[in-house]
């Protein structure tokens, strides 16, 4: 029997079974969304609240499309123009992105092969480029930094994402005993159907069975049970790993997404706990938030050269526009309820974010087009100084509320 390098079984799996699953026809009726990539987002973390006036942005390792295909419709809406390019290696991934991208009429350029040979397949400079659980499966993650950093243009940046440790428990115990029952050698549809007999079968103390931060098993179909539980080269990070993957590829760390699951304030009420964890420098903070949680699956970041000068407007800078993010004003203020305490679920873990009495009256008021400025007079709260940078500090924590420039 011929061994498959791990190459060529990474490569095999998503010819068979292109991630994540997507039928092309659904998109006539919705636009997935998410981080990174998302227009409001990426504008604020890297180039300051205002984009170039036309855009290069490339999506390294793009699979079937959701995150190419979110932000090319969020900047056609947008009336931006931008050169799109989507490379990846597996042609049925590819398939289904560019009849999505049809079906929107969207113009996209796609390139395959593998981001290793960014610079002669897609050559830069890109202003954004956009690799969302890539790295992790790279023999040498480094190298594909590299790669993707040597076609970045200097005022531009990345969004990243790679698989969290700590909040993929039992993930790997899982795949070590499917690598028993299930050899990697084997066809990939009978690997998969002995993994879904195995499934249901897990015993109640089971840790995947136990993790509510991850569910590709549960409901991504086929290929979210095999890219999570049979995938031939799956690595995970903590935050001070992926951190580190960042610098020593010579990039700056503008933002992990969301900034408020990165805050031990998020997890901590007692207040000489929460004193405590306010002297950690940055990093520390970052570390202890992460084992608080135990539910961040995933790392997203926002990337930039070291020495990037484009910062996000100040809170209180009064030509700055609020934008939403998959979100909207009346949304927002039903969701913060009479008490005025945001409640939201995240991977399993309810949280609670206390705000002013006054951010329902705010959140109505941001309709993208207004500045701050003109919400302060629209609104006239008492306070406003204080109200809004302290409100916004919880949407834009959550990434729900970023700023952009006129």
């Amino acid at each position: 029997m011929t061994t498959l390098s791990a190459d060529d079984l990474v490569s095999r799996q998503y010819e068979a079974l292109p991630y994540p699953a997507r039928n092309p026809r659904d998109e006539t009726r919705r636009l997935i969304e998410g981080s990174p990539g998302a227009l409001p987002e990426m504008r604020h973390w890297i180039f300051g609240g205002r984009l170039p006036a036309r855009m290069r942005v490339l999506f390294a390792g793009g699979g079937t499309g959701d995150g190419c295909i979110m932000l090319a419709q969020q900047l056609a809406d947008a009336g931006i123009a931008a050169e799109i390019t989507h490379l990846d290696m597996s042609a049925a991934a590819q398939k289904i992105a560019a009849e999505r991208a049809a079906i929107r009429g969207l113009k996209v350029d796609f390139v395959r092969g593998s981001l290793l040979d960014v610079e002669r397949l897609a050559p830069g400079p890109f202003d954004y480029i956009d690799c969302c659980g890539v790295l992790h499966h790279l023999a040498d993650p480094a190298a594909g930094l590299a790669a993707l950093r040597s076609v970045l243009a200097r005022g531009g940046g990345m969004g990243l994402m790679v698989y969290g440790r700590i909040g993929r428990s039992g993930v790997y115990d899982m795949q070590d005993a499917l690598r028993l029952l299930a050899p990697e050698g084997d066809p990939p549809a009978a690997r998969l159907a002995i993994a879904k007999r195995l499934l249901p079968a897990l015993p109640t103390t089971n840790r995947l069975r136990r993790n509510e931060a991850v569910t590709d098993h549960l409901n991504g179909g086929d290929a979210g049970i095999f890219d999570l539980l049979l995938h031939s080269r799956d690595r995970a990070y903590d935050v001070e790993s992926f951190v580190g993957l960042i610098e020593d590829g010579g990039l700056g760390l503008a933002s992990l997404i969301e900034p408020a699951r990165y805050q031990p304030e998020t997890y901590l009420l007692d207040p000489q706990l929460r004193r405590i964890a306010g002297d950690l420098d940055p990093r520390d903070r970052a570390v202890l938030a992460e084992r608080l949680a135990g539910n961040i699956a995933r790392h997203v970041a926002y990337v930039v050269h070291p020495d990037h000068e484009a910062l996000p407007p100040a809170p209180l800078d009064p030509d700055a526009i609020p934008v939403w993010s998959r979100t909207d004003g009346a949304q927002m203020a039903a969701a913060m309820g009479s008490d005025r305490v945001l409640k939201l679920t995240l991977d399993g873990l309810a949280y609670r974010f206390p705000l002013p009495q006054s951010a329902p009256v705010i959140a109505r008021a941001i309709d993208g087009r207004a500045s701050v400025g003109e919400i302060a007079a629209q609104v006239k709260v008492q306070g406003f100084e204080r109200a809004w940078p302290a409100t916004f500090a919880v949407l834009n924590g959550i990434s729900r509320l970023f700023l952009r420039r006129a």
